[in-house]
């Protein structure tokens, strides 16, 4: 499978760092610089404007460390993070967020090019997860004797709800479960989100994350990025963020094919 290009944010309040990254990140044609960034906030800002696929981040900045700037992206947002510092003690602190890598400065192009093969690496498992899901999800809903679900049997503060699909406004993973959202009320039911995809009516229900499905007839519009994606507008005001992964279910619903 050919390497995607990598979309990349450069975040650190040192003018002679991001100009340093540039040149060691020139050399390879597959690293696409969408932003730089000086201190938290723009990082914040980058992130959720340019969705990209690596942050290099350096720890300590004017108005924030770069672990509270990853506690302020949502984890459906969070691209991978490379740490860049002159710091060793935080090295720990940096895993436990799920860093990819933790570069000592002065690192030399040898040294980030190792890191680069990492963020190469872990891209292509990742597109090659979601295009088995794809398929299978594809296999699945496609089967003429599957059967749809009618409704959903969850079990919450002791009692036993039976939630009807049209009364599901959208539907958001929560690690092992995944949460449902009806009106002002929600409920967590215990199945992964891919599964329950593959159970769901495609005409009525499209994913358009890998961790958010929405009922059609609850999208009120979808408003195009800067990045040529789309946010989903639900009738009730609650934005979605649709993913690059998703596009072609996105696509359906601009052409009306659903």
């Amino acid at each position: 499978m050919i390497v995607p290009v990598i979309r990349t944010i450069i975040a650190d309040d040192e003018n002679l760092a991001r100009k340093k990254l540039r040149v060691l990140l020139g050399s390879d044609t597959s690293v696409q610089i969408v932003a730089e960034c000086q201190n938290g906030k723009q990082v914040i800002d980058a992130v959720l404007t340019h969705k990209p696929d690596l942050l290099l981040l350096d720890v300590q900045m004017p108005d924030s460390d770069g672990f509270e700037v990853l506690n302020h992206i949502p984890p459906a947002s969070l691209p991978i993070v490379i740490f860049t510092t002159a710091y060793d003690q935080y090295a720990i602190r940096a895993f436990e967020a799920h860093a990819l890598d933790y570069l000592l400065k002065p690192f030399n192009q040898e040294r980030l090019g190792r890191a680069i093969e990492r963020v190469k690496a872990e891209l292509l498992k990742s597109h090659e997860h979601s295009l088995r899901s794809r398929i299978l999800d594809l296999l699945n809903t496609t089967k003429p004797d599957s059967k749809q679900l009618r409704r959903l049997v969850v079990r919450s503060a002791g009692r036993v709800v039976f939630l009807g699909l049209d009364e599901i406004d959208w539907i958001e993973a929560a690690a092992n479960y995944v949460r449902l959202h009806s009106g002002k009320d929600s409920y967590l039911l215990r199945e992964g989100i891919g599964h329950l995809a593959t159970k769901l009516d495609p005409d009525r229900f499209v994913r358009i994350h890998r961790s958010s499905i929405v009922n059609v007839s609850r999208i009120r519009e979808l408003q195009p990025c800067e990045s040529g994606e789309y946010i989903a507008v639900l009738r009730n005001g609650k934005e979605l963020s649709c993913s690059r992964g998703c596009r072609s279910q996105v696509l359906r619903l601009i052409e009306g094919r659903i």
